[in-house]
């Protein structure tokens, strides 16, 4: 177990978590881009996006419904955006399915 979203998600590196249930944790970005920066991770390791499966794509729409929550909760009303980078070419540097909840300022498209 190399991976350290694995890791964070069986409580073996600390972190300060925005969000916890029995499929999923939140926690904020170490490197935020944003004023608000969250990463939503599954506890199960998947990859990347390239592995969500049938048996396992329910994770994703969990995902989804909670990083709504978090975006109310955190007051970003007017707008926030998830992203999930998928691969190295796609800017995955976590080898683990991950998605950022950015909000707190203006995004702007294409995004860099």
């Amino acid at each position: 177990m190399d991976c350290i979203f694995c890791k964070i998600a069986n409580n073996l590196i600390p972190t300060k978590k925005i969000y916890e249930d029995d499929k999923i944790v939140a926690f904020n970005d170490l490197e935020p881009q944003a004023p608000i920066h969250i990463l939503i991770i599954p506890k199960v390791h998947i990859g990347s996006a390239n592995e969500i499966t049938d048996e396992n794509k329910d994770i994703v729409s969990h995902i989804f419904c909670v990083a709504s929550k978090i975006a109310m909760e955190k007051g970003l009303k007017d707008g926030y955006r998830i992203v999930n980078n998928c691969g190295v070419e796609g800017g995955q540097t976590v080898q683990h399915l991950h998605f950022h909840l950015l909000g707190g300022r203006s995004m702007k498209w294409p995004p860099g």
